[in-house]
């Protein structure tokens, strides 16, 4: 089984973000591992809802700890996130959400293998669809991992 590591919180989480994706988001706190290290959205955009900018932020730490930390052999593409499960915490006169999401991923030279394949064989008689996407299917890892936004300065 794969073992991923959570993001060291030695850097602030906005410059990580923006070195990594050249992303301005008005965040602090910590990678959202925990309720104590949970990522502090600091402001909305204008462009964005709440919900979408929290899977955006949490889309980007899967990208980092699935792809981008680790060695070229061992990284992880075709990453998704589902949102699965949405919990409001009040505490302290603090509000938290803890959301959890389904994120499902495939090694990227097994992906590009499959893209490749799909793309030779597709609308040729001898190319089994279904069995190409059971393959798929088979070879993709999902994880469910929660995430603590810390969502007090925006309500």
């Amino acid at each position: 089984m794969t073992t991923f590591h959570p993001l060291p919180s030695s850097e602030p989480i906005k410059e990580v973000i923006h070195a990594g994706f050249d992303a301005d988001l008005p965040l602090s706190g910590g990678w959202g591992y925990r309720k104590t290290d949970a990522t502090v959205i600091e402001s909305l955009p204008d462009t964005v809802s709440l919900t979408q900018l929290e899977h955006m932020i949490a889309s980007m730490r899967a990208y980092l700890e699935m792809n981008m930390t680790l060695p070229k052999e061992a990284r992880y593409g075709s990453i998704n996130l589902n949102e699965k499960q949405r919990e409001i915490i009040e505490e302290d006169e603090r509000i938290f959400h803890r959301v959890t999401y389904e994120i499902s991923a495939m090694k990227e030279e097994l992906y590009a293998t499959f893209i490749d394949e799909y793309k030779e064989g597709y609308g040729k008689e001898t190319f089994d669809l279904e069995e190409h996407f059971k393959r798929r299917h088979e070879a993709t890892l999902i994880r469910v991992e929660p995430y603590w936004f810390e969502v007090t300065k925006i309500r």
